[in-house]
């Protein structure tokens, strides 16, 4: 595969031009559909029924999600995926806490098509709805042997998990999966510089204590992922 880069609107979620539909509500990148497919035949050969929860995210959704974090509508969670008590912590710690579960707006890797949260629904509970946490997909979770075959088989198909494990930065999501013969290239396009303009020119909760972190954030929990 040729690579080809993104436009800076395109890294940062603003505009679509890159995706195409894969199922209803479904984007992807235009270059990950085949490798899916295949994926998506593979595991359907051994029983599972492999389905898209997340793609493409823009950046709208993404800043709708940030900010209904950060203004508190919808709950933080700790690393045990408790809700945490927003009185009894500081406003940097509020931050930081809520990158360890959700990625800036301009810093999605949702944002590329190129990453994909994956579940099984046949697989879920009666009357249980899919809450992408880590109790569902790990040992004794009722997607854990899902999990499993992903584990022997994405790499066959050009995909990955860049937060296979919590690496002091992004929680663990053995949901998500990336294309590494893209992503892997759009990240190093992903400069500090784009992502500060983009914020600057949005209404972004937390904008100055974002900003003012944002070296840290870049490394810790942007650049900071499983290579594997």
């Amino acid at each position: 595969m040729t690579f080809i880069g993104m436009t800076p609107e395109q890294l940062t979620g603003q505009v679509q031009t890159h995706l195409v539909e894969f199922a209803p509500n479904r984007l992807l990148h235009k270059q990950v559909v085949n490798d899916f497919n295949g994926l998506q035949q593979a595991a359907k050969n051994q029983g599972f029924t492999l389905h898209i929860a997340s793609a493409f995210r823009s950046f709208e959704r993404q800043l709708n999600i940030w900010n209904n974090k950060y203004s508190g509508v919808v709950p933080i969670l700790d690393k045990n995926e408790v809700a945490i008590d927003m009185t009894k912590v500081t406003e940097q710690e509020k931050l930081y806490h809520l990158l360890h579960w959700s990625a800036l707006p301009s810093a999605s890797r949702h944002h590329w098509g190129t990453d994909i949260d994956v579940y099984d629904p046949t697989l879920l509970p009666k009357g249980q709805s899919l809450q992408l946490q880590k109790s569902e997909y790990l040992t004794g979770g009722y997607f854990s042997e899902l999990t499993d075959w992903l584990s022997h088989n994405i790499h066959q198909y050009g995909f990955y998990r860049p937060y296979k494990q919590d690496q002091g930065g992004v929680a663990q999501e053995p949901w998500h999966i990336s294309y590494a013969p893209l992503a892997v290239g759009f990240l190093s396009q992903l400069d500090l510089d784009l992502i500060s303009d983009t914020l600057i020119n949005h209404s972004v909760l937390g904008k100055s204590l974002i900003l003012q972190e944002l070296p840290t954030i870049y490394e810790q929990y942007i650049c900071n992922i499983s290579q594997d």
